[in-house]
């Protein structure tokens, strides 16, 4: 059974999505709600929020969650990498293709980056153009600017 819960955070809608074992989703759309989701606020989804809410106040480098995000092992490998990229670093998409072993694959890292189904979680933000420009999120530049800007202080 899938649960799913919505906030107001100070960058805007979100929803947290779980399995009852671990965060499979978080989207920045509060009108999301994947197929047989219950709307209800579990144990783990407000886990998860107070530690996002430690994060946006600059009082949390990790989490420390089960994190179980569905996707092919070129993405899963993707993803793995991501959560390496140190709070408060950013990497390009080479720089991650070059990480996974995979040193032309890095348009593919952007894809799987795009498809990456828990963004903060699983820091996609802080991979950027290689010329330092920000690129692409799927919650837009504003925000991954602002998440940027909170790993910065």
């Amino acid at each position: 059974m899938k649960n799913i819960y919505f906030y107001e955070t100070e960058i805007g809608k979100i929803s947290i999505l779980e399995n009852g074992r671990s965060i499979i989703g978080l989207y920045f759309a509060s009108g999301i709600i994947p197929n047989s989701a219950k709307v209800v606020e579990t144990e783990l989804i407000r886990e998860a929020k107070k530690q996002l809410d430690e994060y946006f106040a600059g009082k949390r480098e990790d989490f420390h969650i089960a994190l179980e995000p569905n996707g092919t092992e070129f993405q899963q490998k993707v993803w793995k990498a991501l959560e390496n990229i140190p709070y408060g670093e950013t990497c390009s998409y080479a720089e991650v293709a070059k990480n996974i072993g995979n040193p032309k694959a890095y348009r593919a890292v952007g894809m799987a980056n795009n498809k990456n189904p828990i963004p903060i979680f699983i820091p996609c933000h802080r991979v950027i153009g290689k010329n330092g420009k920000l690129v692409g999120y799927g919650g837009g530049l504003d925000i991954k600017k602002y998440l940027l800007d909170i790993e910065s202080r």
